[in-house]
């Protein structure tokens, strides 16, 4: 009777290793918290060794401040491309929100436990990240969209980015079903911009003095 043939070790490209290291870290991170992570855990559900992991990441906070990086540059990437197709301002914000909701419905709890972690992140909001960047690109949109100064288009954006960090926040709180509070979340967004044009500038404008007759010689 023939000897069954050992199975040979899959020899991957450095990159798609790390991959798949940061994949299974962000597995167990999600099921079970961060706690229940070590080196060695990850080795294990990973297939490799303890050593080999190392050689990818020096310690347990560079990996998790890795993980954190891609969660974040990912769901940054995934609203731009869904900006870059919206025909509408109306379409821009809703396609944006909407990536943003579904990312966090379904990875909002690893995103939440990796920056729950001081060592890992100062930042506790996901829309933090490249933030300046994003705002500075929907200002101009809002100058051009809604005929609105810069300083006020900036603060209106600046403000507004927030609202979908709120809405997620609520998702996971009170379970309201993701296409309605998507809903509202577009509607806060867009009111507060055309509340700025048709009421607030009106509001603020400078009256023009009435324009003095020179009485007739």
């Amino acid at each position: 009777m023939s000897r069954a043939e050992p199975k040979r070790r899959t020899r991957l490209d450095p990159a798609e290793r790390r991959r798949l290291i940061l994949d299974h870290a962000a597995e167990v991170i999600a099921q079970e918290g961060v706690s229940a992570l070590s080196m060695e855990r990850i080795g294990r559900e990973a297939g490799v060794s303890k050593s080999l992991v190392y050689n990818y990441f020096p310690n347990l906070n560079e990996l998790l401040s890795e993980l954190l990086e891609r969660e974040l540059r990912r769901l940054r990437r995934m609203q731009g491309q869904a900006a870059e197709g919206a025909e509408t301002f109306e379409g821009l914000v809703r396609a944006v929100t909407h990536v943003y909701l579904k990312y966090i419905d379904e990875r909002g709890l690893l995103l939440e436990r990796l920056q729950a972690e001081p060592h890992v992140s100062a930042v506790h909001d996901p829309t933090e990240y490249g933030r300046e960047t994003a705002v500075d690109y929907l200002t101009e949109l809002v100058m051009r969209h809604f005929e609105l100064p810069r300083d006020i288009a900036r603060a209106a954006t600046d403000i507004s980015f927030g609202l979908p960090a709120s809405a997620g926040a609520y998702l996971h709180r009170h379970g309201m079903p993701r296409p309605v509070l998507e809903d509202l979340t577009v509607a806060m967004i867009i009111g507060s911009v055309t509340a700025l044009k048709t009421d607030y500038m009106a509001r603020t404008k400078p009256l023009r003095p009435e324009p003095r007759i020179r009485p007739v010689d």
